[in-house]
């Protein structure tokens, strides 16, 4: 028994109320039922040697309202594949500058530094700290080189550009 003073028939009672009223109200009705409330008990199944009525074979619907069935959409054939797309040529890359050879000798001379000093004659001492050196003005170069701002020609209080 519980705490409340009602014992488990009169629960079962009180929930198979509250399913007829719901169902009465259409709360939980699907297409396919009857509006009628069910009588029968879950626990006990009545006429269990009669098969239960073939659900009819639904005609193959169109997939997402398209007119394509979903066979035909994920099996089929691409349609893209008609329409070819070339895609136009891109613009040629721009022409490097005099501050990027310079930005790329830093470089290069930096790693040499780092890698082999000694093929130039110079100790490892002597050659980490002109490499690092070399490195951190071609990286400082580089992010001088960077424009801020809105591109040539646009009018700064215009708002964002696209």
């Amino acid at each position: 028994m519980s705490s409340h003073g009602t014992d488990p028939e009169d629960v079962d009672a009180t929930f198979a109320a509250i399913v007829a009223d719901l169902r009465a109200e259409g709360v939980g009705e699907f297409v396919d039922e009857p509006a009628e409330p069910r009588t029968d008990k879950i626990d006990k199944i009545e006429n269990t040697d009669k098969a239960p009525p073939a659900a009819p074979e639904p005609a193959d619907p169109p997939w997402r309202g398209g007119g394509t069935t979903w066979d035909d959409t994920v099996l089929g054939d691409d349609p893209s594949d008609d329409e070819h797309y070339i895609p136009p040529e891109p613009p040629p890359l721009p022409k490097p500058g005099k501050g990027a050879f310079i930005v790329l000798l830093f470089f290069l001379v930096g790693l040499f530094l780092l890698i082999a000093p000694g093929l130039i004659g110079i100790s490892s001492s002597l050659g980490t700290p002109l490499g690092i050196l070399s490195l951190a003005t071609a990286i400082a170069l580089l992010l001088l080189r960077v424009k801020q701002g809105p591109p040539d020609g646009a009018d700064p209080s215009n708002g964002a550009q696209v």
